[in-house]
C-alpha cells in the first residue's frame, strides 16, 4: 500500500520553511529533509508521513509485557511499531527500530484493517503500538485504532509522552490504555540524555489523568547515577500522588547497557526495590519492578489489607483472588482498573507472526 500520505499538524515559516507542530520539537525543514523522527518529511512545502502503512513487525504478547498491570491482566496484545523516534535517548533499548534509517526495517506491509482483523483473528483482547512511539506515526496509528474498535479490540500506547496539544487531543480519543514512559524527574536528564524537555512529557501525563478517561500506567527506567538518587525519586513519586493521583500504577524497570549507555551497569534488584520502597512510602498504591525477577514486585497488593490479589511470576499470573466486581475479597475494596471478570491465561508467550499467515 503506499506509504506517504499528507499531515495537518505544519503551518510555513515566513522564510519559506515548513514546521512540524506534531511534537514540541518543532522541526523546521526545507523540501527534501526530514525531521529528526525521520519519518515525518517536507515534500512539496507540506509535512507527509512516509511510514504509513509499514511496519518492522508484529508480535503476540502478553499486556503485562507493556507493562500493563492493571488493564484486562492476562490477555494477548498483538504489538507492532514503525521507524524512527522524534526523542534521542542514549540508553535505547529498541534502537534497532527507532533509531532506523532504512525502509528496509519496516518489513510488513499492513492496513489498519488488516491489523484489526489479525489481532481479532489471533484472540487478541488488544493491539499496542509500541517499539518506538506511536506519535510520530500518528495518521497511521489514529486509523488503525479505529479500525480495531470497529472490532471490539481495545488499543494500547506505549509512549513518551511528547507531543504537541492538538494532536494529543485528537490521539487519545482513540486510544484506551496507555503506559508513558516518565525518564526522570529533572530537566537536565531529559535534554542532555534524551534530547527533550521534562514540562511537556507532564502536561501530557496531566492530560491524560484529568481530561481522557484512558487508563494510565507509567514507566520510569532506573538507570544507575542517573536517575535513581532518593531525592529524585522522591520529588518525582510525590508528583504523581499530589497531581495524578495515587491509584496509578508505577513500573521501575531495571536498565541494562544498550545504544550509547554502554558504560553503565545494569540496575540492581535492590535500587529497583528501594525505589519501590520510596514510592509505596509516599503514598503510591501500586508500584511494580521490571526487567527483574521479583515476585513480589510482580504482584498486585490490595492497598486497604495487604492481601495478595493478583500474585505474578514474570508476566504470568499465577494466582487471581479479585472478585467479578474487581475487588478484594477479604475488605471489598476496589482495586483501580480496568478487569474482565475472569483473567486472561496467555501466560508469557511472545509469538512473532506475519500477517500472511491469515491471508491478510
Amino acid at each position: 500500500m503506499e506509504t506517504t500520505v499528507k499531515t495537518k499538524y505544519w503551518h510555513t515559516l515566513d522564510d519559506g520553511r515548513v514546521q512540524c507542530d506534531l511534537c514540541p520539537r518543532e522541526c523546521k525543514l526545507k523540501n527534501g529533509q526530514r525531521g529528526l523522527c525521520f519519518v515525518r518529511a517536507c515534500e512539496e512545502d507540506q509535512i507527509v508521513l512516509t511510514t504509513y502503512g509499514r511496519s518492522s513487525g508484529f508480535c503476540i504478547d502478553p499486556v503485562e509485557k507493556k507493562p500493563l498491570n492493571h488493564f484486562y491482566p492476562g490477555t494477548s496484545v498483538l504489538s507492532f511499531g514503525t521507524a524512527g523516534c522524534n526523542l534521542a535517548c542514549k540508553f535505547c533499548q529498541n534502537w534497532d527500530i527507532s533509531k532506523s534509517r532504512e525502509m528496509d526495517t519496516l518489513a510488513d506491509s499492513a492496513s489498519p484493517q488488516a491489523i484489526a482483523l489479525a489481532a481479532k483473528k489471533t484472540n487478541c483482547r488488544s493491539i499496542a503500538f509500541t517499539y518506538n512511539d506511536p506519535v510520530i506515526f500518528h495518521e497511521y496509528a489514529i486509523d488503525v485504532a479505529a479500525a480495531c474498535h470497529e472490532n471490539d479490540i481495545k488499543t494500547i500506547a506505549v509512549s513518551a509522552g511528547y507531543v504537541c496539544p492538538e494532536p494529543r487531543t485528537e490521539f487519545y480519543k482513540c486510544i484506551d490504555a496507555v503506559n508513558i514512559d516518565l525518564k526522570a524527574f529533572t530537566e537536565d536528564f531529559y535534554h542532555r540524555i534524551t534530547g527533550s524537555h521534562l514540562a511537556a512529557v507532564l502536561e501530557t501525563l496531566l492530560y491524560i489523568r484529568h481530561e481522557t478517561d484512558v487508563w494510565l500506567e507509567i514507566t520510569n527506567l532506573v538507570i544507575p547515577d542517573e536517575n535513581d538518587s532518593d531525592k529524585e525519586l522522591n520529588q518525582m513519586t510525590e508528583w504523581i500522588v499530589s497531581e495524578l493521583g495515587p491509584d496509578v500504577p508505577l513500573h521501575f524497570s531495571a536498565f541494562h547497557p544498550d545504544w550509547k549507555m554502554r558504560n553503565k551497569p545494569r540496575t540492581s534488584l535492590q535500587a529497583l526495590q528501594k525505589a519501590r520502597s520510596i514510592a509505596i512510602m509516599n503514598g503510591l498504591k501500586y508500584v511494580y519492578t521490571g526487567n527483574v525477577h521479583d515476585r513480589e514486585g510482580d504482584t498486585t497488593f490490595c492497598y486497604e489489607c495487604g492481601g495478595e490479589l493478583i500474585v505474578r511470576d514474570w508476566y504470568e499470573i499465577k494466582e487471581w483472588s479479585l472478585d467479578q466486581a474487581g475487588k478484594c475479597p477479604t475488605c471489598y475494596s476496589s482495586c483501580a482498573g480496568v478487569f474482565d471478570s475472569v483473567h486472561g491465561n496467555w501466560g508469557s508467550k511472545r509469538v512473532p507472526i506475519r500477517l500472511n499467515q491469515y491471508g491478510l
